[in-house]
């Protein structure tokens, strides 16, 4: 098996702003109140988890008006020195995308933006496996931002129907492990995706729906480490057979938000086509 060739470089936000003020997805109330500090303590551990595994962290200032920020997978999708910012449904993450875009230009990345009016949500629901970009839609992403992706990226494209909103983006339930291998879960998907994905990924770890609400799929690659939000034993085991590393991160307080691991980065050593 070959190992990821991305995986090695990621971006992310520090906590400072996070909090859950708004309601988009089915884990967001209001009424929950998110504790800061241990947020941050919990952030400052996926970083440490990740540097310890090979990877190298660069930093987003985070922005007091934009709560959400924290979350940069969905910030677009890095194609070598290439940008496609997200184009985000809710207004509420609207004002992410500017911001972004200017840490991108402001360090050398080249950005080509997606029509008005089509949706899509960045890393969030596209990441790459064997040449292929897996891509999400429905809840957050539009079916139609796929052609337009592939036309600007220059990657075939194969489109997700996503079913459950509690599993409302692709990296909730698709996480590549190397070439061959993935974790998934198919409660997520509508049967013909199912097809699809069974088709495309070899060898499959395969989540049940506890596991994955629990966003076990959630999880960051480092070459051979997986750095996760939750580890089933099962699971656990497979890996290690596998010859994977697991480290497991506590990021309870982003599950306030709907968010893991992985959404908490964006890998920026992403090569497509």
């Amino acid at each position: 098996m070959t190992a990821l060739p991305w995986g090695r470089r990621y971006l992310m936000c520090p906590p400072e702003h996070f909090g859950v003020v708004y309601e988009i997805n089915p884990w967001m109330h209001r009424e929950v109140v998110v504790d800061r500090d241990r947020a941050y303590e919990q952030w400052n551990g996926l970083v440490a988890a990740l540097r310890s595994a090979g990877a190298q962290i660069e930093m987003l200032d985070p922005h007091p008006d934009l709560p959400d920020l924290v979350f940069t997978a969905n910030a677009g999708i890095v194609n070598g020195t290439q940008f496609v910012p997200a184009r985000f449904r809710h207004p509420e993450r609207q004002g992410e995308t500017p911001w972004d875009v200017q840490w991108f230009t402001s360090n050398g990345f080249t950005v080509d933006e997606l029509p008005d009016g089509v949706s899509h949500e960045g890393a969030g629901d596209a990441l790459p496996f064997n040449g292929t970009l897996v891509s999400g839609y429905r809840f957050r992403s539009d079916a139609a931002s796929h052609a337009y992706l592939s036309r600007l990226t220059g990657a075939p494209v194969r489109s997700v129907e996503l079913v459950d909103e509690r599993l409302y983006h692709l990296d909730l339930t698709f996480c590549p492990l190397d070439d061959q291998r993935a974790i998934v879960a198919p409660s997520g998907w509508d049967s013909y995706a199912r097809r699809v994905l069974e088709a495309l990924v070899p060898e499959a770890i395969v989540l049940g729906d506890d596991d994955a609400l629990a966003f076990t799929a959630n999880s960051v690659v480092v070459g051979t480490n997986v750095v996760m939000p939750s580890c089933p034993p099962e699971v656990g085991r497979q890996l290690e057979a596998w010859g994977f590393d697991v480290a497991v991160c506590d990021v309870s307080e982003f599950l306030k938000a709907g968010g893991g691991c992985r959404c908490l980065t964006l890998a920026l050593d992403v090569t497509l086509g």
